[in-house]
């Protein structure tokens, strides 16, 4: 079977690790959720989700998440990926977008990019729920708040899925990627 390289893009609180881990149970593919690139560094720093990282600690979390994407080309082809990324209209956005479909190139796999998308009030909602604290993600309010208004959202590319997290479970979600992209009949 040729590998599958996953890509689930949102802001913030729209449900990428969960949607990955319902899409991980259904596939088999591992789980390669941003966290947990950058919380090898944001837990050594104290993160707690509330207060901004300043840069050096997200350069240090850069250099982690390159490592990862070295060790991700050299899968086996029997192992499928699913990565997890916020995408900003920032510069770094579209890089980031492409050192995931490079990592898919490199594999020979078929790369799936999916956007999971929410209402601003919804995500608001979210982001301060207790379970964001075990991952070191961000949980004030106000802050995604004016993230969302500073950096936005990259488009999504023509050969993107869209997905309303706030109108589709995390299980469905997961059952639509999968039977989009044919690993379900």
């Amino acid at each position: 079977m040729t590998p599958f390289v996953f890509h689930l893009v949102g802001p913030p609180a729209s449900g990428k690790r969960t949607v990955g881990l319902e899409l991980s149970r259904l596939t088999g593919a591992v789980l390669l959720d941003n966290h947990l690139f950058n919380d090898a560094v944001f837990k050594p720093y104290g993160a707690d989700g509330l207060r901004p990282i300043p840069d050096e600690i997200h350069a240090l979390a850069a250099r982690v998440r390159e490592a990862g994407l070295a060790a991700a080309r050299l899968a086996p082809p029997d192992v499928h990926q699913i990565f997890t990324s916020y995408l900003t209209n920032r510069p770094s956005g579209p890089a980031a977008l492409q050192l995931v479909r490079d990592v898919a190139t490199a594999r020979g796999a078929i790369y799936v990019p999916a956007w999971l998308e929410c209402q601003v009030d919804e995500l608001t909602r979210r982001v301060p729920l207790p379970e964001r604290l075990e991952r070191a993600k961000m949980r004030d309010p106000q802050q995604l708040r004016e993230t969302l208004a500073s950096s936005g959202m990259l488009a999504p590319p023509r050969d993107a899925m869209r997905i309303d997290t706030a109108a589709l479970s995390p299980a469905d979600s997961a059952l639509l990627i999968a039977h989009q992209t044919g690993w379900l009949f």
